[in-house]
C-alpha cells in the first residue's frame, strides 16, 4: 500500500474529534488572549484545538511548546502523529478497507486482551483515530477497567483516514514535547510569562450531567480544588493562565478573585436534537 508523500501542507487542524473541543470557541477565547507569552503549555491537550490555532497564527515560532495528557492512548498517537504519520496513514487505511460493525467491536476490544501493550504503538493509535472517528458522537469514554466501552457510531462514510490533516498535525507537532504525565506537572516547567491553558474534565452541570470518564480517574470537587491550587500557583509565578470550564456556582465561586468571562458554547452530545443548543461556559483569567 503506498502513501502520498507529495501532499501540501495547509493550516492544521485537530486529528480526533474530542468531547468539550475548543475548535468553535477559538474567536471568543482568543479576545482573552495577551498573545506576547513565552513558552505555551496544555496540560489537557485533548484535541489541542487551542494548540494548532496558536500555531496556524504564527504565535508558536521559536517557543517551547508542552503538551500533556493522563490519557496513555491519546498521548501515544499525538507521538505517533509527530514521528511517524507516513506509517499511521498506512495503518489507517488497512482500517478504513476493513471497516463493519464487526470490525468496529472486534478493534474496540483490543483493550480487553491481555496482549494490548504488545501491539505497536503504530497499530495502538490507528485504533485511538479509528474509534475516534467512528464511534457515537466522536466520545472517548472508558470503565473502571480503562476499557473503551462507546458503541459504533452511525456514520455513512466515516473520514477514518484524513491524509492531509495527520501530514500538517505532524508538522505542526515537531517542535513539542508530548508528555503522558499529570496536569501537575506544569509547575516543573512554566516560567513567568508563559501562557498556560486548563481545559480539564468540567464540573458537572447537575447531578446527572457528570462525564468524567475520559480517563479510569474522576475528575470531581476534590479535583478540581487541587487543579486550582496549581492555577493559584502559576498565577504567583507571573504565568498568563486560562481555565475553561461549566458556568456553575461552585466554579465561579472558586476562582471569585479573578476574571470570569462567560462564553457560549454548542452542545453536541445530547442524543436527542432537542437536548442541543447553546450553552454557557467560563473562561477564567488572571
Amino acid at each position: 500500500m503506498t502513501v502520498n508523500k507529495k501532499i501540501n501542507f495547509i493550516e492544521t487542524q485537530p486529528f480526533v474529534k474530542w468531547v468539550g473541543g475548543k475548535r468553535g470557541l477559538l474567536s471568543q477565547i482568543f479576545e482573552h488572549i495577551d498573545t506576547k507569552f513565552n513558552n505555551y503549555f496544555e496540560p489537557f491537550v485533548g484535541g489541542g484545538a487551542l494548540f494548532f490555532e496558536l500555531y496556524n497564527r504564527g504565535l508558536l515560532y521559536d517557543k517551547e511548546i508542552y503538551l500533556f495528557d493522563i490519557n496513555a492512548e491519546l498521548i501515544n498517537t499525538y507521538n505517533i502523529v509527530k514521528n511517524n504519520p507516513y506509517e499511521l496513514i498506512e495503518q489507517l487505511k488497512e482500517f478504513k478497507d476493513k471497516h463493519s460493525k464487526e470490525f468496529y467491536y472486534e478493534i474496540r476490544a483490543w483493550d480487553r486482551e491481555e496482549s494490548f501493550f504488545e501491539r505497536t504503538n503504530i497499530e495502538r493509535a490507528a485504533r485511538f483515530i479509528y474509534l475516534n472517528k467512528t464511534c457515537f458522537n466522536g466520545l472517548y469514554r472508558v470503565n473502571r477497567k480503562n476499557q473503551h466501552n462507546v458503541p459504533i457510531g452511525n456514520y455513512k462514510n466515516p473520514n477514518i483516514c484524513d491524509e492531509k490533516v495527520i501530514l500538517n498535525s505532524s508538522k505542526a507537532l515537531q517542535n513539542a514535547h508530548i508528555l503522558n504525565v499529570s496536569y501537575k506537572n506544569v509547575l516543573e516547567y512554566a516560567k513567568k510569562d508563559d501562557l498556560v491553558y486548563f481545559d480539564p474534565p468540567y464540573y458537572p452541570l447537575n447531578d446527572t450531567s457528570s462525564f468524567t470518564s475520559y480517563s479510569e480517574f474522576e475528575f470531581l470537587k476534590k479535583e478540581q480544588e487541587e487543579l486550582k491550587e496549581v492555577y493559584d500557583k502559576l498565577v504567583h509565578m507571573n504565568c498568563q493562565v486560562l481555565h475553561s470550564n461549566s458556568d456553575t456556582e461552585y466554579i465561579k465561586n472558586l476562582y471569585k478573585e479573578y476574571q470570569i468571562n462567560e462564553i457560549l458554547a454548542n452542545r453536541f452530545i445530547n442524543s436527542k436534537s432537542n437536548g442541543r443548543g447553546k450553552i454557557s461556559e467560563v473562561l477564567i483569567k488572571n
